[in-house]
């Protein structure tokens, strides 16, 4: 029998696999459904699904892949909820942890944990409990399965070109716009710039992280939007690369080209976004040119060294009917039944064996030794934002939303001044917060 089943159907088709699927579990025999988002995936998860079925002969999976887009994956969970029919085992992203935990669509993992003696000694006990911070309960709801870092990405040609020494985690920010504006070139000497020392876009994962790497905060005690003189600071040297020292073109000035195909194109020497980038510009620049990763500097005000970042996890459903058999499944999806290579590059897993392992850091592709700084993010201090409603307050992925995305948007453009697009953000993103948080 076909071992994944990759649809985007309406809820009603996937009500009907579910019924089918637990008609089948009788007598010893276990059938998990297993949800997750990622179609890229697929051969990964099929070989998952292979190698556990080997081991296990009373326990079928049925892998449902319903792709992020558009919110598919969201509102057939949503509905499935709703019946309390939701699959044995699904990912979940940060920005729904808080909600479902509260909702009760999350089951408590504390009794499963507590028997499970080795758990720690196989994941990051760090990760767990970022895992909990973001879902802001005091038990285990998630085991993380990837975690995510925002960092600095260079290009080592431009660097040398240029006789400067390459980034490195003891930059300050002063040595960061030294860089830039030696690396923003006209190269033809027409007036026009041919090479911008950085490009920055806007979005959540480098606008904030240049806010944590000040060890700044957006969101108070009282659930308010209400940047600190940290995060403020943060906001200001990030938009003045635009505005003031001009070593970054303004975003609707490239709007031509995909906001992730600037960099792989050579048209900026530094760009800060998610570790998945790893895995992107492997196949988008090859071998044109050298490239490294670092961390984003931190800024005057930091005391300490802060990792903006956020878990992928795997949930377990509250009403599923063999919650062991789902827990032994999902520690093996998690990181048990991969290899270094079955984990997207850039990406941190939670499993202690793969990010210990020399594979992880892979010598045989770019950014080579770079790599080892997601094996250090490790054991960092991860720092997110996420709260209800996040996606929402924050502008994710669209430039039009008058959320925080957008209020940086307005200032890189040109469009408002940065007190003006601040406060019109602060009164938007508040009246989000203060409906999810009365």
């Amino acid at each position: 029998m076909k071992k994944l089943l990759t649809i985007a159907l309406v809820a009603i088709l996937a009500l009907s696999a579910f019924a089918q699927g637990a008609s089948e579990s009788s007598k010893g025999q276990v059938t998990l459904e297993w949800w997750t988002w990622d179609s890229t995936m697929a051969d990964t998860n099929n070989a998952i699904i292979a190698a556990y079925e080997a081991t296990h002969p009373n326990v079928k999976i049925n892998n449902t892949i319903i792709p992020t887009d558009g919110g598919a994956y969201a509102t057939q969970l949503a509905i499935m909820a709703q019946q309390k029919n939701l699959p044995d085992v699904f990912t979940i992203s940060s920005g729904n942890l808080e909600d479902w935990a509260e909702i009760g669509y999350l089951r408590n993992l504390d009794e499963l944990i507590a028997k499970d003696k080795t758990i720690f000694d196989q994941f990051y006990k760090g990760m767990f409990d970022a895992v909990k911070d973001v879902a802001k309960t005091d038990y285990y709801c998630a085991i993380p399965f990837a975690y995510v870092s925002c960092d600095l990405f260079y290009n080592k040609d431009m660097f040398d070109a240029a006789g400067l020494e390459y980034p490195n985690e003891n930059w300050t920010w002063d040595d960061f716009l030294k860089a830039a504006k030696a690396l923003t070139i006209d190269k033809n000497g027409d007036g026009e710039i041919d090479q911008w020392g950085y490009y920055g876009y806007g979005r959540y994962a480098e606008a904030q992280a240049w806010v944590i790497a000040n060890n700044g905060t957006l969101i108070n005690n009282k659930m308010r939007f209400e940047p600190d003189k940290n995060a403020l600071e943060a906001l200001h040297f990030f938009t003045d690369l635009v505005i003031k020292d001009k070593v970054a073109p303004m975003p609707k000035d490239m709007t031509a080209m995909k906001y992730n195909n600037i960099f792989p194109n050579g048209i900026c020497a530094m760009f800060v976004d998610g570790g998945w980038q790893v895995n992107d510009f492997r196949s988008k620049i090859g071998d044109k040119f050298r490239w490294g990763v670092t961390r984003v500097p931190n800024g005057p005000s930091a005391k300490e060294t802060w990792t903006f970042g956020w878990p992928d996890s795997y949930v377990l459903s509250p009403t599923t009917a063999h919650p062991d058999e789902a827990w032994d499944f999902v520690k093996f999806a998690a990181g048990g039944g991969l290899s270094a290579d079955q984990v997207m590059g850039g990406k941190l897993s939670a499993y202690k064996a793969i990010v210990e392992s020399p594979e992880f850091i892979d010598m045989t592709q770019q950014p080579y030794g770079d790599m080892e700084l997601f094996r250090e993010h490790a054991n960092d201090k991860f720092v997110t934002t996420y709260t209800k409603s996040w996606s929402e307050w924050t502008g994710y992925g669209a430039a039009e939303n008058m959320g925080f995305a957008g209020a940086v948007d307005s200032i890189l453009n040109k469009e408002d001044s940065f007190d003006g697009a601040m406060k019109k953000a602060t009164d938007g993103i508040n009246k989000i917060l203060s409906r999810v948080y009365p």
